[in-house]
């Protein structure tokens, strides 16, 4: 029997501390880390992603950031083609593939035997929503009935990624399930030999550190990145959805004032860290560790670096 690649995922919500702690377990476990984060794989989108700078990596290798530009879309089923490869890479080099993100959706179609292929199809169907879609006003109206049926996936696509909303409306169509409901029916294995740890703090403690996260990334220069790409016509794409760029650009817009736009901005973040831990503690097999101060930096990092050599059967910095 095959042996399965080993890989260690660390996952958790906006501003826990993923990034510091990534690092610190590269170095110990000879590993490089892979984006799981949906929106880093954009160029020009730097402070609103809190995407890692050349400094802060330490010489660690990253890879799936700054991929695609902002007005190129980009799906789940291409996310889990990138990252796989990926995978197989770092392994043939003796390397520890680590994805490292917050993107639940996304990790959890590479990790597990996901066939986005596979589900059930109407052709007839489809081709009624696509001659719907082509008419005026068809596209926001697709959208819409997407909405009242399966607002998660709504709230995942972009209106005008047309191909994705009618196949989760083929979906529903055809099982009467929505696509993340269907997909937990597929009841899939892992692919891997998987570590999966997930960071959790006290929800005060982290709202705040959100709201400083949000402080510095304005003084960090979020306006005048988010200027830069609404100068340019970026507009109407799936990049400009992402938490950070939405807020700013109905402050562009003038539909409200900057204030405002910030403050919808920390309250947007906050609600996105308590969807991404619902999602994770309903959805992945995680052991949780608690990051919430006060801590013992070193304590904390022995404990999880002692789940993880019990998880894949590997010590500190031999990968096999």
């Amino acid at each position: 029997m095959e042996q399965k690649q080993k890989l260690l995922v660390l996952i958790g919500p906006t501003a826990v501390g993923k990034t510091k702690l990534s690092i610190q377990l590269a170095k110990r476990f000879n590993g490089e880390i892979i984006s799981g984060d949906s929106m880093q794989i954009y160029k020009g989108m730097d402070i609103g992603t809190a995407k890692i700078t050349e400094e802060e990596t330490e010489g660690i290798p990253h890879h799936l950031i700054d991929i695609k530009n902002p007005d190129e879309p980009f799906s789940v089923a291409e996310f889990q083609e990138l990252v796989r490869k990926k995978i197989t890479g770092i392994s043939a080099r003796g390397k520890l593939p680590m994805i490292v993100g917050g993107t639940g959706l996304y990790i959890q179609s590479v990790i597990y035997d996901y066939q986005f292929s596979d589900a059930p199809s109407e052709p007839q169907f489809r081709e009624s929503l696509e001659t719907e879609a082509g008419q005026t006003g068809g596209v926001e109206k697709l959208h819409a009935r997407l909405a009242e049926i399966d607002p998660e996936s709504a709230e995942r696509i972009h209106p005008n990624n047309v191909r994705r909303v009618i196949r989760a409306l083929e979906i529903h169509h055809c099982t009467g399930m929505t696509m993340t409901e269907y997909q937990q029916e597929q009841q899939p294995d892992l692919l891997y030999q998987t570590a999966l740890v997930g960071l959790t703090m006290d929800r005060d403690k982290l709202y705040e550190r959100i709201d400083m996260r949000v402080d510095l990334m304005m003084q960090q220069g979020l306006l005048e990145e988010v200027e830069s790409l609404y100068k340019a016509g970026i507009r109407d794409c799936q990049s400009i959805q992402a938490i950070g760029y939405k807020e700013l650009y109905d402050y562009l817009d003038e539909k409200v004032s900057l204030d405002d736009a910030i403050e919808i901005l920390k309250k947007n973040s906050r609600r996105y860290a308590k969807r991404q831990l619902t999602w994770f503690r309903n959805k992945m097999d995680v052991e949780w560790f608690d990051m919430s101060e006060p801590i013992d930096p070193e304590k904390k990092f022995a404990e999880i670096s002692r789940f993880i050599e019990g998880k894949l059967q590997i010590t500190a910095n031999t990968y096999y």
